[in-house]
């Protein structure tokens, strides 16, 4: 781009808008890019407007997402070149890297994954084709439908795979559904939009979809759009300080699906200590997991719990770092810590007899040892090794903020399951497959879609008696 300030247009129901009117800047590099005006009504479907999808059966959608799909994996498709493009400049991850997740997303506009998703979450998925009739042991007779939301969607900024998932689901369920980006990415949802106006411009998905910027916590903005007369649902990504500022315009008629700040960690017991050879496939497999976006997304391990002595633990770590190092290399990204984590890394390589350290903060990988947490968050290829006696003494550290769990032994997670789910875990994988996930299974302890619609019933008295 040869602008010093990148150009980032809307998407608005169905139209493509551009302008330069506002200036603002990336949360992660400070770098400046330029948005059209919000205008705020063209941001709102009426509700006096039947949404756009109501009726178009769930297999067109589908068969829509599909094509879509098909479009964004073609190397030709200038949108989305156009969007990596400029999204380089924002974004604290390499271009490469960026390209690889939007066009890998593209794979879940698969047709058995989705159909999938939707049968995972429904017990009936003609629910959200039609009023399904119902009767109970009473005689009473029902209709039920899962209607169309009315949904906006706060992105994250760490995975620009979101958008294409978000964008999916959003149709699936039949949502009109207005998008705020990240001002780390204002440009993956515009682009996945374009893509499908360019297959079909007046197709109901694209005239239910918006997609805009604004600077989170605007209260120019936030006051008029958080509003059940104009939306159902609020669906929210992002860290602490995003989903504070949502909650406080929660109310009757207007509610918050919250994908909160997680944290993931590791669960690793004596038995990588078998042999060398075990040793080192233990290493590459919790690296892997270190490693997932660049340790950018809520689901790569953070904090690794190593049931060993101090002699075994630091053999580990020497191995963990090798492979994180090699992974980062790999992927081109060596951005240096940012100053304050570097300063607290400093601050621990001076307490030898507490923490062994492996790497420096050039940000081509970081492995710290300790007998506790480190009170900081790791991130940027920082991996934190907690040396435990027993990973019975890791239970202490989980909460309802912990994510995913990579165990090693997979022969031992049966045990730890039940006490990790009542310690507010969410999900326990296999050590090195914590990207990855099963279609169709529960997200952040929930089944996403089935909390998306608005559940309607039209209850119909009971049934005559017959003779």
């Amino acid at each position: 781009m040869t602008d010093a300030v990148v150009s980032a247009p809307f998407f608005l129901r169905g139209e493509l808008v551009e302008g330069r009117d506002v200036t603002h800047r990336s949360r992660d590099l400070g770098v400046g890019f330029a948005t059209p005006a919000i205008d705020l009504n063209r941001a709102v479907h009426p509700r006096a407007e039947v949404p756009p999808l109501l009726d178009v059966p769930l297999e067109e959608i589908i068969d829509f997402l599909v094509e879509t799909g098909e479009r964004i994996r073609d190397p030709h498709n200038p949108f989305v070149g156009d969007c990596l493009d400029r999204m380089a400049s924002t974004h604290v991850l390499p271009r490469a890297v960026l390209e690889a997740q939007v066009v890998g997303a593209a794979a879940y506009l698969d047709r058995r994954l989705l159909r999938t998703v939707v049968e995972q979450n429904f017990p009936d998925p003609a629910a959200l084709d039609r009023w399904v009739p119902k009767q109970d042991f009473t005689g009473r007779k029902s209709f039920v439908r899962a209607f169309a939301p009315r949904l906006i969607h706060v992105l994250p900024g760490n995975s620009p795979g979101v958008a294409v998932k978000s964008i999916a689901q959003g149709a699936m369920v039949k949502a009109v559904n207005l998008f705020k980006m990240s001002s780390s990415d204002p440009f993956t949802t515009v682009a996945i939009l374009r893509t499908m106006a360019d297959i079909d411009p007046g197709h109901p998905i694209v005239r239910s979809m918006s997609a805009v910027y604004w600077r989170g916590g605007d209260e120019t903005v936030e006051r008029v759009l958080y509003r059940p007369q104009y939306f159902d649902k609020i669906v929210a990504w992002g860290g602490g300080d995003a989903i504070d500022n949502v909650i406080k315009y929660l109310g009757p008629g207007f509610q918050l699906v919250s994908f909160d700040p997680k944290t993931s960690i590791s669960m690793v017991g004596k038995e990588a200590f078998a042999d060398d050879e075990t040793l080192d496939l233990v290493a590459e497999l919790a690296a892997t997991d270190v490693m997932i976006l660049n340790q950018e997304a809520c689901v790569a391990s953070r904090f690794l719990y190593l049931e060993a002595d101090r002699a075994d633990a630091d053999r580990f770590c020497e191995r963990l770092h090798a492979r994180i190092v090699e992974k980062a290399a790999a992927s081109g990204d060596a951005r240096p810590l940012d100053l304050e984590l570097r300063e607290q890394v400093d601050t621990l390589m001076m307490l030898d007899d507490e923490y062994g350290v492996w790497g420096r903060t050039d940000g081509k990988g970081l492995v710290i040892r300790s007998d506790d947490p480190v009170d900081f968050h790791p991130i940027n290829k920082t991996a934190n090794v907690v040396r435990v006696d027993s990973l019975d003494d890791a239970m202490r550290h989980v909460d309802v903020a912990t994510q995913t769990v990579g165990f090693y032994p997979f022969t031992r997670m049966p045990d730890y399951r039940d006490r990790l789910a009542g310690y507010g875990a969410q999900r326990i994988v296999r050590l090195g497959d914590a990207g990855p996930s099963t279609i169709g299974n529960p997200h952040d302890a929930m089944y996403p879609l089935h909390r998306f619609v608005h559940w309607m019933a039209h209850e119909d008295g009971v049934a005559p008696v017959t003779r």
